[in-house]
């Protein structure tokens, strides 16, 4: 549950993958994007729902 977010419209955000570390030789673009949350696609929102009472 700690994964994801819900947003006001009942959509489900996620943060990103490839945050954890070898920062170093990604650009500060790169770092810059995975910073910013993501929202889930319609199936694996659903999927989740079911999953987490959210």
């Amino acid at each position: 549950m700690k994964r994801f977010k819900k947003t006001k419209k009942g959509k489900l955000k996620r943060s990103r993958a490839y945050t954890g570390h070898l920062k170093e030789k990604k650009s500060s673009k790169k770092k810059r994007t995975l910073r910013k949350g993501v929202l889930l696609n319609k199936g694996d929102a659903k999927r989740i729902k079911k999953l987490i009472p959210v």
